[in-house]
């Protein structure tokens, strides 16, 4: 379930992702899958070639894009998303959602980046 965005926030987001931009979209989120997890960062791209050159040159596997129709992503959670938010300096996602910036004594705790 998320919640934490307003409507054009999620309208902003759509439109970045359908005019082929790597777009970040961060709001809070449950899923009984990851009980310690309470946000989400939703990178996404309409062209799956750029999305999966992004995810490689962040470490991650594009094997995890959600390849929906129109608004294909990636879910950032845990450590990587810390740790790419910062890297993007998306410092206002950071400090809203309240996610602790990434410390390399950290790393492996929370290390999901699907």
């Amino acid at each position: 379930m998320a919640f934490g965005i307003t409507r054009d926030e999620m309208k902003a987001w759509k439109a970045s992702v359908s005019r082929g931009e790597i777009a970040f979209l961060t709001h809070y989120w449950l899923d009984d899958r990851f009980p310690d997890v309470r946000t989400v960062t939703k990178v996404g791209c309409w062209d799956l070639d750029k999305l999966a050159d992004w995810c490689r040159e962040n470490g991650l596997n594009p094997r995890y894009i959600h390849k929906r129709a129109e608004y294909p992503h990636f879910d950032l959670l845990g450590y990587k998303q810390a740790e790419i938010l910062t890297k993007e300096k998306r410092y206002d996602q950071l400090e809203r959602f309240r996610i602790p910036p990434c410390e390399a004594s950290k790393r492996g705790e929370g290390d999901i980046g699907r």
